[in-house]
């Protein structure tokens, strides 16, 4: 059971609920903002249509993860969810734009999307299929995947004139780090639950300090957009169609084990009808952000890592995050700012937040049922996710298809968990008369638990 600062629904003071929202915010900020400019850097879109791609994605994260946090009728987990473009949708969505343009993009969005919101009637059942060992290699492999994102940002990036590597670089990101450590270690209160946003803004100054802030973009930023929704029009190609169906078939394997990672966050049962509500505010608001012009949304699992490591699970705090986001949409000059942060910067609190859900993940793993089955389970799971995490070249000859499904080690670990806890039988625990007092009963029988 994890200590918390702020449990779901508790409301903390109003600044305080600024700051800690703002910390999400920055969190996934640069996550929202890139999937708009690789797509419309490789679909070579001028860049006003770059730029109203970027705001639609803003409008759409904003008022899609308010849903997810708040609630509507049937719609939304009503836990502290950060709604964001997904890099799972990027390959299906660049394929499609090739050969018909954003509005094929936006239309197959919309059409496909209805994948996740038939698939979260399925969720009690789809439950059913993670146990506790599935679940703690899923939220595992989660971290795992995200901690070499950390580690690009940390580095530079791959941007074009970044030095991969650079000692600089790497100091500044260290120095984040060493700040944030010490923040959640020895600080108090508020200090305490806000330091990642507070370790981002003292190595921030840093930067400035060192004179490695380009301000022209915030400039050339427009102060005030409206909406726009339908800009781009849609058309609705059966092939984009498949892609954007089986994209989004990932994304609700991934999306379900970022559930169940928050849930070991926040001391929450997951049980099946609470899934269901999540993964079909997946699916309407990925359709509502067609409607705005976004590209599809899906649960951000790096502000998961922000609740674990300052212990506020506030939806309402999280709530804050998605009106802050809407703002930057509307005042594309906020976001512009927030932009202009070093990756040395995001890599330095980004290493310790993803970190953080690995640590969960252990957690997770350490309370499973101590058997051969289980310990295969978990192994080969955990490989064959890290196998296509740090040699994606690995499926490089392999169809489009293979790649689009198994690109992803969170997908692929989940899919390979699911398989062996269905495939492998279960075994009866044989112990010696010497061991039965040693090994609790609760212990023993923790993997049978009904979901």
């Amino acid at each position: 059971m994890n200590h918390l600062l702020f449990q779901v629904e508790d409301r903390p003071p109003v600044l305080t609920t600024f700051l800690l929202a703002a910390q999400h915010m920055l969190a996934a900020l640069g996550g929202i903002i890139a999937v708009p400019l690789v797509v419309g850097a490789a679909l070579k879109l001028p860049a006003d249509q770059i730029i109203t791609l970027i705001n639609a994605a803003l409008l759409g994260s904003g008022i899609v993860t308010l849903i997810q946090c708040k609630g509507v009728g049937p719609i939304g987990i009503r836990l502290p969810c950060v709604m964001g473009t997904s890099f799972a949708f990027v390959g299906a969505a660049i394929s499609v734009g090739l050969e018909h343009g954003v509005p094929g993009i936006l239309g197959s969005s919309l059409a496909g999307s209805a994948v996740m919101i038939v698939g979260s009637c399925f969720m009690p059942q789809i439950r059913k299929l993670f146990p506790h060992a599935v679940t703690g290699v899923v939220v595992t492999m989660i971290g795992l995947s995200l901690v070499p994102v950390a580690v690009d940002w940390a580095a530079g990036g791959h941007a074009p004139g970044a030095v991969y590597g650079a000692p600089l670089n790497l100091g500044i990101a260290a120095f984040v780090l060493i700040t944030v450590i010490m923040l959640v270690q020895f600080g108090k209160g508020i200090v305490s639950a806000a330091a990642v946003v507070i370790g981002m803004f003292v190595g921030y100054l840093l930067c400035v300090s060192l004179g490695m802030i380009d301000f022209t973009q915030v400039s050339n930023a427009q102060v005030f957009a409206l909406p726009q929704p339908l800009h781009y029009g849609m058309t609705f190609p059966v092939a984009g169609i498949v892609a954007m169906a089986v994209a989004f078939l990932v994304t609700m394997v991934e999306t379900t084990g970022t559930f169940m990672a928050l849930g070991a966050a926040t001391n929450t049962k997951m049980r099946g009808k609470t899934l269901a509500r999540g993964i079909l505010c997946d699916g309407v608001g990925s359709a509502f952000a067609a409607l705005l012009s976004s590209p599809p949304v899906s649960t951000f699992a790096q502000n998961v890592g922000v609740v674990s490591l300052t212990g506020v699970a506030s939806r309402h705090v999280v709530a804050l995050t998605g009106v802050m986001l809407f703002l930057a949409g509307l005042f594309p000059v906020l976001g512009a700012i927030v932009v202009t942060i070093p990756q040395p910067v995001l890599g330095g609190a980004g290493l310790m937040m993803f970190a953080m859900i690995i640590s969960a993940g252990v957690q997770l793993l350490s309370h499973v049922e101590h058997t051969k089955r289980n310990g295969i389970i978990m192994a080969v799971a955990i490989g064959c996710g890290l196998a296509v995490t740090v040699r994606p070249e690995l499926l490089s000859k392999l169809p489009a298809f293979v790649k689009e499904v198994f690109g992803s080690g969170i997908t692929v670990g989940a899919l390979v968990a699911v398989a062996l806890n269905l495939v492998l039988p279960e075994r009866p625990i044989e112990l010696d008369e010497d061991d039965e007092e040693e090994v609790p009963q609760a212990f023993l029988t923790q993997e049978r638990e009904a979901a």
